[in-house]
């Protein structure tokens, strides 16, 4: 019997015409603007970006997640977001890039475009207005025609610099019979810090972090029709189709934990800021128990950890207080080397190598990470050339790389991936229980390696008491 899934929740998606616009803030702004009110808000960024959705989780109270359709596959996007907006009263999705920029040369796959139809959700264009008056109206009408499909609601205009600058603005707008939704003027009193790439994570700045978004929602109250970005919101029509789970993402793969609940230890604080929810969901629902350390403060590893997550974030700026915990940078060497599973991605894979610009590291992988002038940014298709803990030979899967740093050599012995898409090579290292890469990839495309990571640590779990019953 086939069930037929009605998903029913208002949701904006909020687009510009290019980057720099003033998407983060005016998303994050009427995040909070919104929770402020009372309502439930589900938080959710278009694209593989880690930095904004943690923000929007500031803002909002909830998980932050991302929409990616070339990583997850479009047929997941819904799903996802059912997940993720489920029993709330809003939903506010942040756009990436411009309204109808994607995965470079397909099309409008990963656009904000692309996900704005898949959810059947009314589009809000923030254009940045500081050097232009009645264009506004030529720029906006472009946008609105160019793909029949995206259902433009209305505009927010940022970036106002007076009275009269805004009676222009409205003037030329209505006569394009485009709604004004919102009118905010400069105010770099609630930027947000920027670095190498990107914003600095709410991780980094707690404090002043929550500061801004208190004045994101301030800025957003004080320069938006509130009421009528919720009633655009709640035209938006149900959705058909059934909320991913975790637990059914799993469904057929045999039984859970055969070796009992492992504890998976996943890095944190700071300098690893970077992962989707959806990871630790998965490793849940594989039977494991998470546990979250930080690797600038914790000298130990969790008790009984049977497996190790490493994930991205910004370990180069980190690079002095990394290295002078030698007695984790010790037990992560230690676990490596008996055969403990670990995945490492991006700042990861730097953590375990010799250095980081001339800083010991774990010493786990026979390589060396500086950081570069050029910036590798870009989407991949791979495909695992060896067996791992993460994934068996010839897995397939698309990914993520956005990084300023090299590692030297740039593959082990045996690589973790074959890039097949857009360029041909090799990347990363497969070494004992090790997974250590920069490709940044998200499970929910391929729950396969979520469960397999969880049975490497359970079997490592076992292995070790074992062999410590053996010596009693």
């Amino acid at each position: 019997m086939v069930t037929s899934y009605r998903f029913d929740v208002p949701r904006l998606v909020v687009a510009a015409p290019s980057s720099g616009s003033g998407k983060t803030t005016v998303a994050t702004g009427l995040m909070a603007a919104f929770a402020e009110r009372g309502l439930a808000v589900s938080p959710h960024k278009a694209g593989p970006d880690y930095i904004d959705p943690g923000y929007h989780a500031l803002a909002t109270g909830r998980p932050g997640r991302n929409l990616d359709a070339f990583m997850c596959g479009p047929e997941l996007v819904a799903p996802l977001f059912a997940h993720g907006a489920a029993g709330c009263d809003l939903a506010v999705v942040e756009g990436v890039m411009g309204l109808y920029d994607g995965a470079a040369g397909r099309g409008e796959l990963a656009s904000t475009a692309q996900v704005a139809k898949l959810l059947r959700a009314p589009v809000v264009l923030v254009v940045d207005a500081s050097s232009q008056s009645r264009s506004v109206a030529a720029l906006v009408h472009g946008f609105a025609s160019f793909d029949p499909q995206v259902r433009l609601g209305g505009v927010i205009l940022n970036k106002v610099g007076s009275d009269r600058h805004e009676v222009m603005l409205r003037e030329a707008l209505e006569e394009a019979g485009m709604p004004v939704l919102g009118v905010l003027r400069r105010a770099p009193q609630v930027a947000t810090p920027s670095r190498h790439l990107g914003l600095v994570p709410v991780a980094e700045r707690q404090a002043d972090a929550l500061a801004a978004v208190a004045a994101l929602a301030e800025q957003v109250r004080a320069g938006c029709d509130l009421d009528a970005l919720m009633a655009l919101a709640r035209t938006a029509p149900p959705l058909s189709c059934e909320p991913w789970s975790p637990a059914a993402a799993h469904t057929g793969s045999g039984a859970a934990a055969p070796h009992g609940r492992p504890v998976v230890a996943v890095a944190g604080g700071p300098a690893f800021t970077f992962s989707y929810a959806e990871h630790t969901e998965l490793l849940t629902a594989a039977g494991a128990e998470v546990v979250t350390f930080d690797p600038l403060r914790d000298e130990a590893l969790p008790e009984g950890t049977g497996g190790l997550v490493i994930g991205g974030g910004f370990p180069e700026v980190y690079a002095p207080e990394l290295s002078a915990n030698g007695a984790l940078r010790e037990a992560v060497s230690a676990f490596a080397a008996a055969g403990g599973p670990v995945a490492a991605e991006c700042a990861g894979l730097l953590y375990l190598a010799r250095s980081l610009d001339g800083k010991p590291m774990c010493g786990v992988l026979d390589a060396d990470a500086r950081m570069s002038e050029r910036l590798t940014l870009g989407y991949r298709e791979a495909v695992a050339v060896s067996d791992s803990s993460l994934a068996a030979a010839g897995t397939r899967l698309r990914g993520h790389e956005f990084h300023r740093t090299v590692i030297e050599p740039g593959a082990g012995a045996a690589p973790a991936w074959g890039f097949t898409h857009p360029e041909r090579r090799v990347e990363g290292f497969v070494q004992d229980g090790v997974h250590a890469s920069y490709l940044h990839t998200h499970w929910a495309a391929e729950p396969s390696v979520a469960r397999r990571f969880a049975e490497a640590a359970a079997a490592r779990t076992a292995a070790v008491r074992e062999a410590a019953a053996a010596r009693r």
